[in-house]
């Protein structure tokens, strides 16, 4: 039951990363061209979306939460493993979701900080390149 659990909350994680990867690609694939005027832009998206993959399914399947269904409860006095119930199930695929969708969320906003300052500093080079070649006629 507990290999059925662990493959699940694997295939609910990269599931939701891969909804995410299609909402978010033609924006990304944007700021990427924007910032990276070069073909290396493409290469930047394919990293960006395999590490959308990786943290989702890190972040999603909690290796250290599901543990409680193998190894007894340490408080317990009898040391009993957490039974695998329908509710169980509920629950961790709930979290799965929820904590998939929290690591790709805090992955984005780094990039999007990052590629907030990249295009300020993109713009200020564009203005200051413009003032100059209206400077030198």
């Amino acid at each position: 039951m507990f290999i059925a659990l662990l493959g699940v909350t694997f295939l609910v994680s990269l599931f939701v990363s891969f909804i995410v990867i299609r909402s978010f690609s033609n924006p990304l694939d944007g700021i990427l061209k924007r910032i990276i005027a070069d073909e290396i832009s493409g290469a930047w998206l394919k990293y960006l979306k395999f590490a959308i993959i990786v943290v989702g399914v890190s972040s999603g399947v909690r290796i250290r939460q599901l543990e409680k269904y193998i190894t007894p409860w340490r408080g317990d006095e009898d040391q009993r493993v957490v039974e695998l119930t329908g509710n169980h199930w509920i629950l961790e695929l709930y979290r799965t979701v929820i904590e998939t969708l929290q690591g790709i969320a805090w992955l984005l906003l780094v990039f999007f900080v990052i590629a907030l300052i990249a295009y300020v500093i993109v713009k200020f080079t564009e203005t200051r390149r413009t003032g100059n070649a209206e400077s030198n006629k």
